[in-house]
């Protein structure tokens, strides 16, 4: 008879299968229930430690499951639970001398090709960090979106240069909006994230299986890695 895992006697009875057709057994002194070689085993704090890390890297969830060896529901629900807790808004910022950015918006999609979901960015040229962020349409109210996300102190200060998209125009300041083209170098700071955002957010790949099926997971993902990506800056 296998031994008890709970009190390491080996007084243990069978007491029947368990759905997958295993033997159960039951341990008499003590009650536990168990079968030999359990398929499961705990998720310690190490492990969603390290899950955590993997979920910044270009990974799909499949992936981050095999090399865990835990199942994928629990580790959707893990994600699904994470995502909807991490903030949706920039806290620190910067706050002394003159104050520049750069916003671009970004190509994606959940479930299908044709579900288009923008990611709008704003990008402090001084410290590098991400100051605003949207995701949605590719329309003037994203665009109030994106404007709305910024810290007060950019909203009333900050000098923007943007590409020529017309929904720029429509919210950002006359006075302190600079349309460039991609030839003056003015917005490649913004451009550069966006490169780092597809090839650290498996998502954001234009030729990807790793898609969002969800919107709240999309836009989580998106948040984790830029609150991660600020908290590398120096400072």
């Amino acid at each position: 008879m296998p031994t008890c895992p709970s009190c390491g006697t080996n007084h243990v009875v069978k007491n029947g299968h368990i759905h997958n057709g295993k033997q159960n057994y039951k341990c008499r002194p003590c009650g536990r229930q168990f079968v030999e070689d359990p398929q499961w085993r705990e998720v310690t704090d190490e492990m969603k430690t390290l899950i955590d890390k993997l979920l910044l890297e270009r990974l799909s969830l499949a992936g981050i499951a095999r090399v865990m060896g835990v199942s994928e529901p629990w580790l959707q629900a893990y994600v699904n639970k994470k995502y909807a807790e991490i903030p949706q808004r920039i806290d620190s910022v910067k706050k002394k001398g003159r104050l520049t950015i750069q916003c671009d918006e970004l190509w994606s999609f959940v479930g299908k090709k044709s579900n288009k979901q923008w990611v709008w960015l704003a990008l402090d040229v001084d410290t590098r960090a991400i100051v605003g962020v949207h995701v949605g349409r590719r329309d003037e109210q994203a665009a109030r979106q994106l404007w709305a996300s910024l810290p007060l102190v950019y909203r009333q200060c900050a000098v923007c240069y943007t590409d020529f998209w017309a929904a720029y125009g429509q919210v950002i300041p006359a006075a302190r909006h600079r349309p460039v083209g991609k030839e003056t170098g003015k917005t490649s700071y913004i451009e550069r994230f966006n490169c780092t955002l597809r090839q650290r957010v498996s998502r954001l790949v234009r030729k990807t299986l790793s898609f969002s099926k969800k919107l709240a997971n999309h836009i989580g993902a998106i948040w984790n890695f830029v609150h991660h990506y600020n908290a590398s800056l120096p400072i």
